[in-house]
């Protein structure tokens, strides 16, 4: 069932779920989240679609929030609220709201969305494109307790990851980090098999897929071992490989969704290892609400900290490699202008009376090595 407001309210909304629901005769609420979908008109049909086959497993209140843009100058200062409410089979298990603001109240979106949350239910905020820099501190992602966003679906993903880890806030979780988790659980059930340490890890995937930057994050992180990222023509992330001091551990998947597991000393292994569908990513997500902390270590790893771990330290061997130059150079002069500032030996004295020649003589005698020998231990302490 379909009900379409034109010029309307949020009170008005409300209303008109109300009689959808008792005119399809389940007057009961039977949701337990509301997830809102931050959108545009190009990417709503694959977020409501997505939506709609996830709630089969999580009931839910969608309310898609689709900012208009005004073309003229007057229709900017027009503040206009459409909505269309969906109830019953149009709108999967739940209840669908799409609300299409226009003018000023686009700017807060919040007052919208605020009277239509489910009372004493959780709530989930998804942007599938253009999110923002802090979703916590956007005003419609202060209003959620967990927070999706895709940095796939940004301009510049690797880089994108780098501002996910500067704004992060417990409950913001990435796509990108979910379509890894078959990955994830392959890995660590293949390492329980094998009593062994990892030495290096390569993962191989497309370029500018974050997933891939992700995935070797969160190895580089829990195994503090240096991680290579090599690319290939994808699709996707294709490949993981682990040297260990039991020999290679090797996760193959060429062709996007039957892998092969190889183990040393053990028979090769099918793994069905397939791309899931957006649908799938969104159910996974709604079914822990609770703050992430793996993806925010792997998060604060860094791209920058992963990239120079896996590539030589060939800087701080520079000034070792010139140091026996510098002082191999220097130590004649060195030696040159301290010789005469060197103190001669004092002439012997005449023994006082009374007192033997040769303990006099015993007296002076270090006197010339101590000062042949003070040079030498400045220039081995200099550098």
């Amino acid at each position: 069932m379909k009900i379409d407001l034109t010029d309307t309210t949020a009170g008005k909304v409300n209303k008109a779920l109300v009689q959808g629901r008792r005119a399809i005769g389940t007057p009961a609420v039977g949701m337990v989240l509301t997830l809102v979908i931050v959108t545009d008109e190009e990417n709503a049909y694959d977020a409501l679609k997505a939506a709609g086959d996830a709630s089969h497993e999580h009931p839910s209140r969608t309310l898609v929030v689709i900012r208009r843009v005004s073309r003229s100058p007057r229709d900017r200062t027009t503040s206009r609220l459409d909505a269309e409410v969906r109830v019953g089979a149009d709108a999967g298990s739940g209840e669908t709201v799409i609300l299409r603001l226009y003018g000023e109240v686009a700017d807060h979106a919040d007052s919208v969305v605020l009277p239509l949350l489910l009372p004493d239910a959780p709530v989930v905020a998804w942007w599938p494109v253009n999110a923002p820099v802090d979703p916590a501190k956007d005003p419609l992602g202060a209003l959620a307790q967990r927070r999706v966003t895709d940095t796939y679906s940004s301009e510049q993903p690797v880089r994108e990851l780098s501002a996910r880890a500067d704004a992060y806030t417990p409950g913001d979780t990435d796509l990108s980090w979910t379509r890894i988790t078959p990955w994830r659980s392959m890995l660590a059930a293949a390492l329980d098999q094998v009593v062994c340490e990892v030495q290096a890890v390569e993962v191989e995937g497309e370029e500018f897929n974050p997933s891939c930057e992700l995935l070797a994050m969160w190895l580089a992180d829990r195994l503090d071992v240096p991680v290579k990222r090599s690319l290939s023509s994808g699709p996707g992330l294709t490949a993981v490989r682990l040297d260990t001091s039991e020999g290679a551990i090797a996760l193959d998947r060429a062709d996007g969704s039957l892998a092969t597991l190889s183990i040393d000393g053990q028979p090769d292994r099918a793994v069905a290892l397939k791309r899931r569908e957006t649908s799938e990513l969104i159910a996974e997500e709604l079914r822990r609400l609770d703050p992430d902390d793996t993806y925010a270590s792997a998060l604060r790893f860094g791209v920058e900290r992963l990239n120079a771990s896996a590539s030589p330290a060939a800087e701080p061997e520079a000034p070792a490699a010139q140091a026996p130059e510098t002082s191999a150079a220097q130590a004649p002069e060195t030696s040159a202008a301290q010789a005469p500032e060197a103190s001669p030996a004092p002439a012997p004295e005449a023994p006082a009376k009374g007192e033997p020649a040769v303990e006099a003589a015993a007296a002076e005698a270090p006197a010339p090595e101590a000062a042949a020998k003070e040079p030498l231990k400045k220039r081995v302490k200099s550098p």
